[in-house]
Formats: C-alpha cells, structure tokens, sequence
C-alpha cells in the first residue's frame, strides 16, 4: 500500500513539474539559455522594425525580442490593460497625454531617469514624457499634426500656402472649381482628433486652453470653440471635404491623395510614408490652415513628440528590456526609422536621407504648439470635443454641438 502511495506522489510530482515547464515557455520568459522580452506598439511599419529586432538579437543573442502591433485607436483602449501582469509588454509605447498619464497612474512606467541613453534625445522634445522632474518614456516620433498637401497639383494650379482663413477657403474653391477634392477628411477614425489642433490653435492661442477647460474655468460653449465648430461646419458646407467623410477611414483618405483625386490630407506628416507608397513620384509638403486674419495668428502649425517609448514596471527581465531600449536610442537605429518611416526621431545626431522629412525640414524652425488634443488628460473630455465635430459635420450646429460636448465635460467634472 506505501509503494502503491510513493508510486502515486512520483507521478503527481512529475505532473507538477511539467506544468511548471510549460509555464516557462511563454513570452517574457527564460528559454534555452534565452531570455523573450516582448515589445508593443502601433506603428504598422513592420518592415524597418523586424530589420532593427534582427540587429538587436545578432548582437545580443542571449535576447529574443517578440514583437506585436496593434491598430493606433485600439492602442489608445487596449494598451493598459496588455500590460498590467508583465506578461506583455517588456518595451512599450505609449501616446502622450491621456494615456500616458493613465499608465503613469497605474504605476507602469519604470523610471528612466539617469540611465545615459536618455542623453542621446534632445532634451526639449522629451518633455511630454517626463512628469515632476523624472523621464518616465522617451518620445520616438516627432511629428507635425497638419495637413499634407499635394506640392506637385499646387504648383499645377499656381496656388501656395494661404496665411489666413479667407486665402485658405479661396484656395479650397480653387480646387473644387478643377475637380480635385480639396481636402480629404478621414472623418471615421482619426480625421476630427488631427484636424481640430490646426482648426482651433489660433482661435484659442492660449496653450492652457484644455487645461481651463478641465478646472472648469474655460468651456467649449465659448466663442474659441462655437468659432472652430463654425468652421468645420463651413468647410463641409461648401463641400471642401469628400463626400461622405464621416465614413472615410484612413485607409480611404490616403488613397484618395495617392490618386491625385485629393490635393490635402487632414491628418498630418506621419501620413506622408503611406501616401508615398501609393505613389512614390508625389512631392508632398505640409501646410496649417491659419483661421484667423493674417496678423492675429500666433501659431504656424502643430507638433506631437509621441510613440514614447517605456519600459514596463512589472516586466520580469528589466535588464533586457533596457538593453533593447538602449539599442532603439542610437542614432543608427533612430535613423533607420526616421527615413523609412519618413517621420523624425527626436535623437541627437541622426542623418536624414528620405526626400520627404528633407521637404518639410523647415517645419523645425516654425512657430508651433504641441498637439492641443493630447493636452486633454480625461478621455471622456477628449471624445466629447471630437464628437462634437462630427455632430456639426452631421448637421447640427456649432452650438448645440458645443452645448452638449459641454454637458458631457460637466458631468466629468461633477458640476
């Protein structure tokens, strides 16, 4: 009876170890000598990153970097909770603003603070990363959040950047008259989040605007945001954006300025990649629509440090996960995908190869706001201001739109 009891503990014991073993093979773990660390992000250009994933393990072959990426509006819901058990992960990026907050919040972020590599950024275009005085994410993208524009139908038409709201919807009448769409507008995602930061940026230049709003000390009720639905309203009127642009994905308004059948995109210069893609021989620059007089505009355009990069607090191989994020913060890998991606990186002493961050080099040297949008730290706020575009895009007015976007940050607000 003893042997028949030792011979069933052997056998449970047995069980109980393999169990054990398996649970060592899944990501983030230890495995033949090797240690998986797990990165993820939204950005679709897997291309540049396999080929970055690939130098990095050559060169670290006791690390395998698995990689997983995620539609951006997806991310923005999704990214905190994939985190939480430090399963998935290791390296992560976030967006600035409210979700950068909401993970520093939950504890998330490993501070980064001293470690060398954060030398190699430049130290103003981290900022939206750093929060009382430590570096908690380093921003990869540099970003301007205005609209592109076809250089090569402008010159076609002998029209050029307007400097305030009459030449911008001059300039939209013009194209319209030619057949061309004058803006496309992706109105299903992320058309009313990009194009509102250009739209509202002088009719509000104080840069605490959403800040206000959020102390309740500013409403959308008031003029500087009725003015900017207005003018959404405006443009959709005159039938400045493509028909049927609050069903247009990205997809779709990218297609749109890759066929020539659009002379602007309401999104901004990470969409130039994309739409080079679609049709390589496009000269592509950037302009902002200036929505007041000429001489009371404060801001030339829109800049976002974004895809901030961070290590995972709760990751089981830390060490690791810094090394990958140190390997990232070169100037050889920066470089790589600033010119494959044709998007900056905000590291030190990259050179730029890729004609299209060449065209718009100039943007560095302009009077712009960093992305008002991300300075909305409550999501429910954020997407009542959003909505509020499609609602007057939808027939509403601008102020009844602007009334209930404000019903809804009253409730947030509590008051």
């Amino acid at each position: 009876m003893k042997k028949k009891k030792r011979s069933t503990m052997a056998i449970i014991t047995l069980a109980l170890s393999l169990v054990v073993s398996a649970c060592g093979s899944h990501s983030g773990s230890s495995e033949g000598g090797k240690v998986k660390i797990s990165f993820i992000h939204w950005n679709s250009e897997a291309a540049v990153w396999n080929e970055l994933i690939s130098e990095f393990e050559t060169e670290n072959p006791n690390i395998d970097v698995t990689m997983q990426t995620f539609p951006s509006e997806q991310y923005q819901t999704t990214a905190q909770a994939k985190l939480m058990d430090g399963s998935v992960g290791d390296v992560f990026a976030s967006f600035p603003g409210a979700q950068f907050e909401s993970i520093l919040r939950a504890g998330l972020y490993t501070d980064l603070t001293g470690e060398a590599f954060v030398d190699n950024y430049k130290p103003d275009l981290i900022e939206s990363g750093a929060k009382d005085g430590k570096q908690y994410a380093l921003p990869y993208n540099l970003i301007y959040n205005v609209p592109v524009y076809n250089d090569g139908l402008f010159e076609q038409y002998g029209l050029t950047p307007p400097t305030d709201w009459e030449g911008f919807l001059a300039l939209c009448e013009k194209l319209k008259s030619e057949g061309i769409i004058p803006i496309a507008f992706p109105g299903a995602d992320i058309g009313p989040g990009q194009f509102m930061n250009p739209m509202m940026m002088n009719n509000a230049p104080d840069e605490e605007i959403f800040a206000k709003l959020e102390s309740g000390e500013a409403k959308l009720t008031d003029e500087w945001w009725v003015k900017t639905l207005a003018q959404f309203k405006e443009l959709n009127d005159k039938g400045y954006f493509q028909e049927g642009a609050l069903g247009t994905n990205t997809d779709g308004a990218i297609a749109l300025m890759a066929q020539e059948k659009a002379a602007m995109i309401a999104t901004g210069s990470y969409s130039m990649s994309a739409i080079l893609a679609g049709n390589p021989e496009l000269d592509l620059n950037l302009l902002a629509p200036i929505t007041v007089p000429a001489d009371e505009a404060t801001f030339e355009g829109i800049h976002t440090t974004t895809f901030m990069l961070g290590i995972n607090s709760k990751s089981k191989h830390p060490e690791e996960a810094k090394k990958f994020l140190e390997f990232l913060s070169t100037a050889e890998a920066a470089g790589k995908v600033a010119n494959e991606t044709e998007q900056d990186v905000p590291v030190k002493d990259i050179e730029y190869t890729s004609p299209a961050l060449t065209a718009i080099s100039d943007w560095s040297t302009k009077n712009t706001r960093f992305q008002p949008r991300y300075l909305i730290t409550n999501i429910e706020i954020q997407k009542a201001v959003t909505s509020s575009i499609q609602e007057v895009m939808s027939g509403i007015t601008p102020e009844k739109a602007a009334e209930n976007a404000q019903a809804i940050v009253d409730q947030q607000l509590n008051l």
